[in-house]
């Protein structure tokens, strides 16, 4: 099976992530694939411009295929607990070398976020210089529901948007649509879903004779212009979100949360999310974004690599996604189980160092 399906027209390289039943979730072969047409098309005259997008209509990508990395987990703990998957770690590191890549391109990447956006597919996203979002685009990052924690660059992008609503979307998993999207940072463009064939035509008829970025800003500009961006939720929360500015803890965000005294439904649904995820999760969220707030793209990855290894060597991770999608009891019984159980020494196992230092690229550690 091709993970990925490849056409050039006009020298604008068309990238289709081609796993439709699957919603598009990226797979280490999807991933594998991905990342060697980037790369040669880096270097390419015959590419201009690349569009990225997600067969079907349901879904640009709903994330990582986390169900191999569990079985991955299970197997390898038949064997030796105390090492980190090989599966996993190819994933994970192979993973955040694509979207390192993306974010680093030098050439103008559109993505099509049409439909569920979740995850990996936030990873693969976030980094492009063109963002396009539609009336049916859905994103989150409900890590905290699985163990896990928003990685891809979570700890970058999550901590570049304004107020607190990195921590919030970070410890709650809270879902935004496209005019969410726009007012936080994660998107450029909202255009209707009927106008893509419009784009896909300008793109393919335009001379390309000046700065490719300014020729697809102007395309992507026009075909915007007649759209009306939907109110934003997100925003209409703000008064809300602005009492977890400051926040020194997570018992003090959780405090805080639990307690407003005027909740609606877009509040109720974080407080569901956040209640029944992984206390560990909850706590390495905070510290995460905490300690990530001054690190380079390239340290946010490394770092991210490290404690991706770890939650594959800690119980929650295989735990929440056992309930999720294996055994689909939704019924997590999380290791420890309530918050009076976490302690200190517990979350700075998460951050004990596994990983040489170094580039992202030049990791070679073998685990």
């Amino acid at each position: 099976m091709n993970w990925i399906a490849t056409k050039i027209k006009n020298r604008v390289g068309f990238i289709t992530l081609n796993s439709e039943k699957t919603l598009n979730s990226l797979s280490l072969p999807m991933i594998e694939e991905l990342q060697t047409v980037l790369t040669d098309w880096k270097t390419s005259d015959e590419i201009v411009c690349i569009f990225l997008q997600g067969a079907g209509e349901k879904a640009f990508c709903a994330g990582g295929d986390v169900r191999k990395l569990y079985d991955a987990i299970i197997d390898q703990r038949n064997i030796d607990h105390t090492k980190v998957p090989k599966d996993c770690y190819d994933f994970f590191s192979k993973e955040y070398q694509v979207d390192f890549d993306i974010h680093t391109y030098p050439k103008p990447v559109i993505v099509w976020g049409h439909g569920i956006v979740m995850g990996g597919g936030i990873g693969l996203m976030v980094g492009a210089s063109h963002r396009i979002v539609t009336e049916k685009s859905k994103l989150a990052m409900p890590e905290i529901t699985i163990g896990l924690y928003p990685d891809v660059g979570g700890t970058w992008f999550l901590n570049k948007m304004p107020s607190a609503y990195g921590i919030y979307l970070g410890l709650t998993g809270a879902r935004l649509d496209g005019a969410d999207c726009l007012f936080l940072g994660l998107a450029d463009y909202y255009v209707e879903s009927s106008s893509k064939q419009n784009i896909i035509n300008a793109l393919e008829q335009t001379s390309w004779k000046g700065d490719p970025y300014k020729i697809v800003s102007g395309i992507l500009n026009s075909a915007s212009e007649d759209h009306t961006v939907p109110e934003s939720q997100a925003a209409g929360h703000q008064y809300f979100i602005r009492q977890f500015e400051g926040v020194e803890s997570v018992e003090q965000f959780k405090n805080i949360l639990t307690h407003h005294p005027d909740k609606d439904e877009w509040i109720n649904n974080g407080i569901k999310s956040f209640e029944a995820g992984s206390p560990s999760s909850a706590h390495i969220i905070f510290r995460q974004l905490q300690q990530g707030r001054n690190l380079s793209l390239e340290e946010v990855f490394h770092s991210e690599l490290n404690l991706s290894c770890q939650c594959c060597l800690h119980p929650d991770f295989a735990e929440g996604v056992r309930a999720l999608l294996v055994d689909k009891d939704l019924s997590p019984k999380w290791n420890p189980a309530t918050w009076d159980d976490i302690t200190e020494e517990w979350i700075d196992s998460y951050f004990k160092l596994i990983l040489k230092s170094g580039k992202l690229k030049e990791e070679s550690e073998k685990l």
